[in-house]
């Protein structure tokens, strides 16, 4: 057995090998631990966020922004007065789970290589033919299967773009909208335009986080919805032939 926790062989591998049932290894226990914690981070900061969107549906560029101001988008939503005050507590409790929970993925990946051994994309695999064919079968919307445990290229890099450019994007942004701490750090939000910029760009990052959300739910209930999540609980996945 591996000394490093993050590392640690799950429960169900070893009661597999007990009772003769055929697992294969799927996630680390802290990619499934972490993997929770963001996810009710996100979950959180969408419905939260969405309280707070409503209250002013309208998009500004540079540092300042109101009603009765030239806006750089209005979004098709009802202006719902009051949202914005009730919300922002929950929204920065669920920023801080996220941040944690991201923190913590970030330095468990890099400490059991689980970026380089299972994220990062071989050189191989990076040119445009095989790219575009992965994305022809994914788009095409045919179920999946779930033999390989190894993520395709897309599938790795649109994981190295949410850890590495969403997630960070979003949490710059949010600090960026803060007055308290842009008053200590101007600069967060000034290399960004402003503001008002920085909340722009914040809803940009939400929305590519929401679309990636959706799309990671689709892809899951194509490979098997039950199978993967339960990997994602065991750390394990039957193989075919023994998947419910």
């Amino acid at each position: 057995m591996s000394s490093n926790v993050f590392d640690a062989p799950p429960i169900a591998a070893k009661e597999a090998v007990a009772s003769g049932t055929r697992m294969r290894p799927r996630h680390l226990a802290s990619v499934r631990i972490f993997h929770w914690a963001i996810a009710a981070g996100v979950l959180g900061l969408i419905v939260t966020g969405s309280g707070i969107l409503i209250s002013h549906p309208r998009l500004y560029w540079g540092e300042t922004g109101a009603i009765g101001m030239p806006s750089l988008v209005d979004l098709p939503l009802p202006t719902i007065i009051g949202p914005s005050v009730q919300n922002r507590a929950s929204h920065f409790f669920f920023a801080w789970v996220l941040v944690l929970g991201a923190l913590g993925y970030v330095i468990a990946g890099f400490a059991t290589k689980h970026f380089r051994r299972d994220l990062w994309p071989a050189r191989a695999d990076l040119n445009r033919a095989g790219i575009a064919a992965v994305l022809s079968h994914h788009l095409r919307w045919t179920r999946l299967s779930t033999d390989d445990a190894a993520y395709n290229v897309v599938q790795q890099l649109t994981y190295i773009a949410v850890v590495f450019l969403f997630f960070p994007g979003v949490l710059w942004t949010g600090l960026a909208m803060s007055p308290g701490l842009t008053s200590a750090l101007p600069f967060l939000a000034t290399w960004l335009g402003g503001h008002q910029s920085a909340r722009t760009l914040h809803f940009l990052f939400a929305v590519l986080l929401l679309l990636f959300f959706l799309v990671h739910m689709a892809m899951l209930f194509l490979v098997g919805f039950v199978t993967h999540v339960r990997a994602m609980l065991t750390g394990t996945m039957p193989k075919r032939g023994n998947a419910p």
